[in-house]
């Protein structure tokens, strides 16, 4: 069965790493198909109950009740109840929660819960465990700050998600002290260390796998096992990744050309980053940096 990939929701024409919103329905049945998303996603109940199929078993959020949902988990949503209902959305790339996509091993190894299927993980919070926590009052917040976009909404939706990443960690934490803990990933992270350290270092240059695995002792074919396991991503992906991150930079504070920033980076062809940051933000270079101006 092939399951629909939801992109990156615009917001002012340039992609969001973050969304929040009330979805509502009016009567029972599907509320959302089967699809799966690089979002980490939360749901908080307002109205009506509803079954979130994961993974193949259902799980139940009604009035009040959290339900997290992990990155590139497939996902449907079901109403239950004939007049429907109502929930909060709030969905962060997993790189909303740290600097740079995986800058150090110290940070990374948090994020394994909510990018990893994790035995013993929760799936929803119950109403009872967060009604008296200031989870409510920070969705509530976190809606209101991307409706009205007043001026910093950027710093204050980010320092909510964080506020609530780090409550839902201790909380699996607590129910779980070995939940995030991942002995075998955790092992491969510190070998893969030198290589994600030298890539944030050295991106603008031209960077091999071999001279990489050789970096973390191991031979290519390891190293490349070994990345694709922890990381979910090839080797490739991941430096792309992170050209295009600083790519984005340049593009929303200087007045550098597309080729200039192409180079810039450690692109071989202007062409082949334009590709890529098509793919990867729905948008050409010189669209976003349009799009960006518009708004300052």
């Amino acid at each position: 069965m092939e399951y629909l990939e939801q992109k990156k929701e615009l917001i002012n024409g340039i992609p969001s790493n973050y969304i929040c919103n009330i979805h509502s329905v009016n009567k029972a049945g599907i509320s959302f198909p089967a699809h799966y998303h690089s979002y980490i996603e939360v749901l908080y109940g307002l109205q009506g109950s509803f079954h979130v199929l994961l993974n193949g078993k259902y799980h139940y959020f009604a009035k009040g009740d959290l339900i997290l949902i992990n990155s590139k988990e497939v996902h449907q949503i079901n109403a239950l109840d004939e007049d429907g209902g109502s929930y909060i959305v709030l969905r962060f790339e997993p790189e909303v929660i740290y600097n740079t996509m995986f800058q150090n091993y110290a940070e990374l190894k948090y994020t394994l819960p909510f990018l990893l299927e994790t035995p013993g993980q929760p799936k929803v919070i119950a109403k009872e465990l967060i009604q008296d926590t200031f989870i409510p009052e920070l969705l509530w917040d976190t809606l209101k700050e991307m409706e009205e976009q007043s001026y910093g909404y950027e710093l204050a939706i980010r320092n909510h998600i964080g506020r609530i990443f780090l409550w839902i960690l201790r909380y699996f934490h607590k129910c779980n002290p070995k939940t995030g803990y991942i002995r075998e990933d955790e092992l491969y992270l510190r070998r893969l260390q030198p290589a994600l350290s030298y890539v944030l270092d050295n991106y603008m240059n031209e960077i091999k796998t071999p001279d990489m695995a050789s970096l973390c002792n191991m031979s290519s074919s390891y190293f490349s096992r070994v990345f694709n396991h922890v990381m979910n991503m090839n080797f490739n992906d991941y430096l792309n990744h992170i050209r295009l991150n600083e790519a984005e930079k340049l593009l929303m504070t200087t007045d550098l050309n597309i080729t200039e920033i192409s180079n810039q980076v450690g692109f071989n062809t202007t062409s082949y980053f334009i590709k890529l940051f098509k793919e990867s933000k729905a948008t050409s270079p010189k669209q976003y940096q349009k799009e960006y101006r518009k708004t300052l």
